[in-house]
């Protein structure tokens, strides 16, 4: 079962494939089964047979969006449900779909591939709690084996999704501002879209409100994505934000990836609000109002982090596993057990906030930092002033050690043991309480070594705290990790790099 070529789609908690060129494996009739699965899934779950179900389909900018869109709806069609063609839209819009009373759907897919490259595409679900789990994804994988390819061209009614949450959006803005319709007049910011779907940032949050938004770059949807990659991640891409900030004199750049579910910002001089600094900067938004909460971020946050969270804001730092659907999930959990956690984030820029229903939104985010920075102008203050004192660390590296042999999750778990055991005897710090791998530090810094899930590699990440401490602490490694017959170590030869 687990052989069919659909199982090769599944990408965790979602569907992502070659869409285009040879060897294609996202196809428009897998696409049809896998939607036409969806309604099934749907209908089990909600007690609702297939034809009360309304399921919304939109998508980003990728060159295959509008056939695999129509092939998804000709799955839900096929069915025996309701589909609606949302088309160009953003990721946790999707989700907004089921919670809105306009559109009420009870399910939603969206097209999108993240921040992967153009021949590629894939899937995200949603119902009303959410997305779906990585258990989830297979259950439809399983049931899409044996469902037919759906007939193609069958006609589906649009539905305006992005109006509704564009003025979602500009009502919180306002309602945290204050200042009548555009209480952004004032206020420049520099956007960067990456060619993706978040254009309608600009047009429809941005310059409603009164903001300024000259400078901003690569907001037209094009799926070849030819100015840089699509990904706040990327050095390139936050270079172009950086400088677009900069040039235009704006007091704050925002980057989007294509389905603007993450984000990244930059101050006026150019600095980035990313990674750790991302988070310092939304919690500090957040603490005010939620007094000694909890703060939920993937393994590989800094210690600078968990100083600036704890002694500074008053918060407490819980740090989990990576993955973003992870981090939330881990959130939600202590929420149920009565612990206050406003905040689940991952350095990728994934962060959810529970008032907005934990869902991983750049765009609400943004919405954030938007009237935080309206509100420290109207101080006479300046935005970065709300994470003075963070210390960011001063270089950070990831390192992926190949594990050789068939069985590489028993080899990765006893180079942790024999890492952990020789990293005490040397005298470095081992962290309590860690959920991810074996997690060490000293003066120079910390680092992390995990297994990773699906791969045999061990990442590595360091961050050190003084010219020279990163390249100290992966020297550290190489010898807590001499001699261990699994592991392929010469990546770390160049620790002096």
């Amino acid at each position: 079962m687990g052989n069919d070529p659909l199982f090769s789609l599944q990408n965790g908690s979602d569907i992502r494939g070659v869409a285009m060129g040879e060897g294609a494996a996202l196809t428009q009739e897998a696409v049809g089964r896998i939607a036409r699965a969806f309604v099934f899934w749907l209908s089990e779950r909600t007690g609702k047979p297939p034809r009360e179900l309304a399921v919304g389909v939109g998508h980003d900018s990728r060159l295959t969006a509008d056939a695999l869109t129509r092939a998804a709806l000709d799955g839900i069609g096929s069915a025996g449900a309701r589909g609606f063609h949302c088309g160009l839209a953003s990721t946790p819009a999707m989700f907004m779909g089921t919670v809105y009373p306009e559109s009420a759907f009870d399910g939603a897919v969206m097209m999108t591939a993240s921040h992967l490259p153009a021949e590629r595409n894939g899937m995200k679900f949603f119902t009303r709690g959410g997305g779906l789990e990585k258990t989830d994804i297979r259950a439809l994988l399983e049931r899409a084996q044996g469902e037919p390819a759906p007939p193609r061209g069958q006609a589906h009614p649009a539905f305006d999704l992005m109006t509704l949450y564009t003025a979602d959006l500009r009502e919180t803005i306002r309602a945290g501002v204050g200042g009548g319709e555009r209480p952004l007049a004032g206020l420049h910011v520099a956007v960067d879209c990456g060619n993706g779907a978040g254009g309608f940032f600009v047009s429809q949050v941005l310059g409603p409100l009164g903001a300024d938004t000259a400078g901003s770059r690569y907001l037209e949807p094009d799926g070849r994505f030819p100015n840089h990659k699509p990904n706040p991640e990327d050095a390139e891409a936050m270079a172009a934000i950086c400088e677009a900030t900069v040039q235009s004199g704006a007091d704050l750049g925002l980057i989007f990836d294509p389905d603007v579910d993450r984000m990244s910002a930059v101050l006026p001089d150019g600095t980035p609000i990313a990674r750790d600094a991302l988070i310092a900067m939304i919690a500090a938004i957040l603490a005010p109002e939620h007094p000694g909460g909890t703060i939920v971020t993937d393994s590989v946050t800094s210690d600078h982090l968990t100083d600036f969270l704890e002694r500074r804001l008053g918060l407490r730092h819980h740090r989990f596993r990576r993955g973003y659907r992870n981090v939330i999930g881990e959130a939600q959990r202590l929420e149920r057990e009565g612990v206050s956690a406003p905040l689940a984030i991952e350095t990728s820029g994934h962060g959810a906030v529970k008032e907005n229903y934990f869902l991983d939104d750049g765009a609400y985010l943004a919405v954030r930092l938007l009237i935080a920075a309206a509100k420290q102008r109207a101080a006479g203050r300046a935005l970065a002033e709300l994470i003075d004192g963070f210390v960011p660390p001063f270089e950070a590296r990831e390192v992926r050690i190949p594990v050789r042999g068939e069985d590489f999750a028993a080899a990765g778990a006893e180079a942790l043991r024999l890492f952990e055991e020789r990293a005490a005897a040397a005298g470095l710090a081992i962290a309590p309480n860690s959920y991810e791998g074996v997690r060490v530090s000293d003066a120079r810094g910390w680092m992390l070594l995990r297994l990773s899930l699906h791969d045999p590699l061990l990442p590595l990440n360091a961050e050190g705290n003084a010219p020279g401490d990163c390249a100290s602490l992966l020297r550290t490694a190489r010898d807590l990790l001499a001699g261990i017959p699994a592991l392929d170590c010469s990546v770390l030869g160049s620790a002096d790099a």
